[in-house]
């Protein structure tokens, strides 16, 4: 199997190039590699490869930027959505790609299903449904959504997310400013890459999937965990949405169900696990 990854240097893109590199031919594209956006160039790589797969893991995650740059965020999280999708159609490939918690208003009290009906607040929410719509126009589509991502970075990454900033002030014994009422599902990239071979492997019925940890925590619990597992004393700054004024809305419940997942015969492990084995503890 030829496997074409986009946004490879990424937390996920550098999961996904480890997790299908043992088995499949993998042409990895990073950001200087392959601009998402130019239409011509993912036309060209496409057709240069022939991947069997095309797994989109590029994305424009500036949460606050994308009120600033619309047609920045609209472009690698829309409409480059649209041209991989279309450009998986001429080599008859199946398509991968990743959407957000975001998508949702977070004003629920209990985790989100497939079901459920979308309703982004904010730029970057808006970007990325609309990533979600166009990536149908694949022949074979796997939409899986994912948050609050922590996992190793590839070579040369620099990225590393939220939960690998907060372990850093933990271990230097700074104080860790953490949200107290914003409650999400963490995904492990090595287990979210894992899910994302399972399913196309095994052909599971395309669609739309919830692809996260099991399990639902906020920040403050999430941080509590690594302390402990960490062996480290944690020195907490409790932050609310409200006292963080933030740019850009953020969903404030907006934990997401595996079952669909699971019913498809891929279990993903509970976030604590995971968070364990991340950190090297389990």
């Amino acid at each position: 199997m030829r496997v074409l990854v986009t946004g490879a240097r990424g937390l996920l893109g550098a999961a996904i190039v480890r997790e299908f590199t043992p088995a499949a031919e993998v042409h990895a594209f990073g950001r200087a590699d392959l601009d998402v956006t130019d239409e011509a160039a993912v036309t060209d790589a496409v057709a240069r490869v022939r991947p069997d797969l095309v797994v989109n893991c590029a994305a424009y995650n500036n949460v606050d930027g994308a009120e600033q740059e619309p047609d920045a965020a609209l472009r690698v999280n829309a409409f480059s959505v649209l041209t991989l999708a279309r450009a998986a159609r001429s080599a008859a490939a199946t398509l991968v790609h990743y959407s957000t918690d975001f998508v949702f208003d977070g004003e629920t009290d209990r985790p989100y299903t497939e079901e459920d009906r979308p309703n982004p607040r904010g730029l970057y929410a808006a970007s990325k449904l609309l990533g979600d719509w166009f990536a149908r126009d694949a022949p074979r589509v796997y939409v899986l959504r994912v948050e609050s991502l922590f996992g190793e970075p590839g070579p040369g990454g620099v990225r590393r997310g939220s939960l690998a900033a907060i372990v850093d002030r933990i271990r230097s014994g700074a104080e860790v400013p953490v949200f107290v009422d914003r409650t999400v599902s963490p995904g492990y990239t090595a287990d979210i890459a894992s899910a994302t071979r399972a399913l196309v492997e095994g052909r599971a019925e395309p669609g739309l999937y919830n692809c996260v940890n099991a399990g639902a925590a906020s920040w403050a619990q999430i941080a509590e965990e690594a302390a402990r597992l960490i062996g480290c004393p944690l020195r907490m700054k409790p932050l609310t949405l409200e006292s963080a004024a933030l740019v850009a809305p953020r969903p404030r419940y907006c934990a997401l169900s595996p079952a669909k997942l699971a019913a498809a015969g891929i279990v993903m492990p509970p976030w604590q696990e995971a968070l364990g084995r991340y950190l090297g503890a389990g």
